[in-house]
């Protein structure tokens, strides 16, 4: 296994043609990094930097710092299976609408920003290694002033990402860096490309749920029945206490395997008509933790989540 350990986005000694980009290190990896590590930074949409992953099977995810945001995992032969919006900005100022954004410190509404500040944020990259040929990152996001402003806690995530031939891993870890406890609650809010007039998911059967349709403020309790969950027309869902794995037919020829550890929660959202562009190309399944999380002084709490395809 070759590690390289990197601050500031990249290390000075692996990335040539160093220069700096939006605050934080930007640059090309030479084609020997590039082979050796499967990993390379390069100017992605709007300017901002974006990690791009290749596996030796060939598969490939692409990630922006800003954000910590995976915009794009393609298997094999080319085929995306993550969506980014059409109406999807790259400006460094709104979040970007599509991929799998951090929802956190705060998951939907409530007394900071919608969905929080985590994806409105640059994050760095600290480590880049390769495990058994395949490319493995690890990106940070600390406390800063404009995280402070809305939530005045001091912490550290880490996101590692790693990118075999056919699955796609990420593994969140939130450390409480302050001198005071807090809580938090927190999703990967993951939009797959679909067709969704074919799309569904299975393994929701029995879950206590929270139904936002029609009023998004009172959801209603309730409990899934189906063994088949489709996307009919608007739908957003909260699932209490969901398995460990979700089947997700995306109606395009696939089926993905949606495993975690320590996300209790998934929530499946499409907007239907209030997004008429895009509506039947995705749909969403997010892993969540809905309930709060509280973390003491030093204290950590991690989830992992697995995509795989067959």
């Amino acid at each position: 296994m070759a590690m390289v350990s990197m601050a500031f986005g990249v290390n000075t000694a692996t990335f040539p043609n160093l220069n700096r980009c939006r605050g934080m290190a930007f640059a090309s990896l030479s084609n020997k990094a590039s082979a050796s590590l499967g990993v390379r930074v390069t100017e992605g949409e709007g300017n901002l930097p974006k990690l791009v992953l290749t596996s030796p099977a060939g598969s490939e995810a692409e990630i922006y710092l800003f954000g910590g945001c995976i915009t794009s995992w393609k298997v094999p032969g080319g085929k995306d299976l993550l969506f980014v919006r059409p109406d999807a900005v790259f400006n460094g100022k709104k979040p970007i609408s599509g991929g799998v954004p951090h929802c956190f410190p705060q998951f939907g509404p409530g007394p900071i920003q919608q969905h929080g500040f985590a994806r409105n944020m640059d994050w760095t990259v600290v480590d880049s290694e390769n495990t058994e040929g395949n490319p493995v990152v690890t990106l940070e996001l600390k406390d800063a002033p404009y995280s402070r402003d809305m939530w005045d806690f001091g912490f550290h995530a880490l996101f590692k990402v790693t990118l075999n031939a056919k699955s796609l891993s990420t593994e969140l870890t939130v450390k409480n860096t302050d001198d005071k406890a807090f809580s938090f609650s927190t999703a990967l809010h993951t939009y797959f490309r679909a067709s969704v007039s074919g799309a569904s998911v299975k393994g929701l059967k029995g879950c206590k749920t929270l139904n936002k349709d029609p009023d998004p403020k009172n959801p209603v309790e309730g409990r899934e029945e189906r063994d088949v969950v489709t996307f009919p027309g608007f739908v957003d869902c909260v699932y209490l206490d969901a398995s460990s794995e979700l089947q997700l037919d995306n109606g395009l020829g696939d089926l993905i395997s949606i495993k975690n550890t320590n996300w209790s929660d998934a929530v499946l959202w499409n907007p239907h008509l209030q997004m008429e562009a895009c509506y039947k190309d995705f749909v969403c399944v997010e892993n969540a933790k809905i309930g709060s999380v509280q973390l003491e002084p030093e204290q950590t709490w991690t989830a992992v989540q697995h995509l795989s395809i067959a």
